[in-house]
């Protein structure tokens, strides 16, 4: 880093009228409502952080746990079943990535609303960001349902592996517009502080997803020494997860519902709403359109290193099944250490919309930097568990060789960069809450396409490095893509963004 965070007091969110006296919080204005204002800001951080990455992990235990499910199918199916979930895993990332035009736009709208006391604006851009979630969830769906054969045949998955995939993406999709509902609401919530009640429906969709997966799939649990036989005796196996996985989310959904219509301090969900505004709908795409063509874009280069470069690689070293799901394997652990980041992130965006929507950029920075130093010693302490534990790591979700052989590689490589990918993911976050989607969509791109792809093919299949090849080509990235963001937060375009 080039500068030290300062030593004074960073103060409060909001002046204390009744102590008669200015919060230090610097020069300008001080946001005006929600419930953040009166915090400090090590304070207001962990509002918004600690409960969203509560959730992240919640969610990323579900997945944990539908691949140790997946793990104890009968031997005979755990590859191909693995390496099915580790493409399907590429497509829920897709459908998250395109709920981003929606969801940071309303986000930055609705921070922005927060912090000047535009109660009503707030609460529009929820209603519409609902009704936008859901139609676009549908044409999401849509599409996916019929293009998964072609990825599953672009990855040269084997055909039981094949079969899994696209019956669990068929599945996802049918639920999407639900899941939509559920995605969206949830960004719209964080850019108006509100995190902690989110969480909670987070916790009750994760049990209703580890126990309907269970259920569904068919797999029976050993508990020292004792099986734990199916309840319901459906044994649809890696489809089971998916029915699973959509009846949690619809659930969800149902609650995140009945939670904004209730509403929360400065926000609630009005039906009268929801009457299609023209004007508004362009301001959320406007904001948002460049944060999905920017998530698109990295997500495109991502699946160019499994698709096309580790299908080259199987298919050229004749090997049948496995190598997908070792790559899943190493993403799953490593999606634990970019939770903080995430989570701190979200807390940047909201922060720095906030602040700047209260006219007070200087604070803006100071809680971007506040929350970069937190996600980057905690991402850092999970890059040596990954360095050092990598074997036993992989053992908690598989034992076949060629998972072994190859995901703890993965892990280690992986774990030397975990600085740098906080650093991109703090730095993205903050500059979507302001507003600055555009210029992170073309540092995005510029990393992915000028290092990552070209990278990932050269190395790991011109010069014959392999699985290992890809995993240094993809890490490298990351490092490059930190040291772009972390240079636009120097340069300070951000705070100067209308939205």
């Amino acid at each position: 880093m080039s500068s030290r965070p300062e030593k004074e007091n960073p103060g409060t969110i909001a002046a204390s009228a009744q102590a008669g006296k200015r919060a230090d919080v610097g020069d300008g204005p001080t946001i005006r409502s929600g419930k953040l204002a009166g915090r400090s800001l090590y304070s207001a951080i962990w509002i918004i952080a600690l409960p969203v990455l509560l959730g992240q992990c919640a969610n990323a235990m579900v997945s944990l746990v539908d691949k140790i499910f997946a793990g104890f199918l009968p031997a005979d199916l755990v590859k191909p079943a693995l390496d099915g979930l580790g493409l399907a895993g590429y497509v829920t990332w897709f459908i998250s990535i395109s709920m981003m035009a929606i969801g940071v736009g309303g986000m930055a709208i609705i921070a922005r609303a927060v912090g000047s006391g535009d109660r009503e604006l707030a609460e529009r851009t929820l209603a519409q960001c609902g009704l936008l979630s859901v139609l676009w969830g549908a044409v999401v769906g849509a599409a996916l349902w019929i293009t998964c054969p072609a990825m599953a045949r672009l990855a040269h998955l084997s055909p039981d592996a094949t079969a899994d995939c696209v019956s669990y993406i068929r599945i996802l999709a049918a639920g999407l517009p639900a899941t939509a509902y559920l995605l969206v609401s949830m960004s719209c919530l964080q850019g108006a502080g509100e995190t902690a009640r989110p969480f909670l429906i987070l916790v009750v969709v994760n049990i209703i997803n580890v126990i309907a997966s269970w259920a569904y799939s068919g797999v029976e649990i050993t508990v020292a020494g004792s099986v734990i036989h199916n309840p319901v005796g459906i044994n649809a196996n890696v489809q089971g997860i998916a029915f699973g996985t959509i009846t949690a989310q619809a659930c969800g959904a149902v609650l995140i519902h009945l939670l904004m219509r209730h509403g929360i301090a400065d926000l609630k969900f009005h039906l009268a709403f929801l009457r299609f505004d023209r004007d508004l709908f362009r301001r959320i795409v406007r904001i948002g359109g460049p944060g999905f063509i920017d998530g698109l874009g990295i997500w495109l280069g991502q699946l160019f290193a499994v698709l096309w470069v580790l299908g080259a690689i199987v298919k050229r070293s004749n090997l049948d099944e496995g190598m997908i799901g070792a790559h899943e394997i190493a993403i799953q652990w490593e999606s634990f250490s970019f939770l903080p980041g995430y989570a701190m992130g979200v807390a940047a965006g909201a922060l720095a919309g906030q602040y700047l929507g209260a006219g007070n950029p200087k604070m803006a920075r100071r809680a971007i930097r506040a929350c970069l130093y937190v996600a980057m010693a905690i991402m850092g302490l999970a890059g040596l568990t990954f360095i050092l534990a990598g074997d036993q790591l992989t053992l908690l979700i598989s034992r076949d060789p060629v998972h072994l052989e190859l995901a703890p590689k993965a892990l280690f490589i992986g774990g030397f960069v975990q600085v740098f990918f906080a650093m991109s993911m703090v730095l993205r976050g903050a500059l979507s809450g302001a507003g600055d989607t555009r210029m992170s969509m073309i540092l995005a791109w510029t990393s992915t396409y000028g290092v990552r792809v070209p990278a990932s093919w050269i190395l790991g299949y011109v010069l014959g490095y392999g699985f290992v090849g890809v995993w240094i080509a993809l890490s490298g990235e990351l490092v490059v893509r930190g040291l772009f963001y972390f240079a636009r937060y120097l340069h300070g375009g951000w705070a100067k963004i209308e939205v």
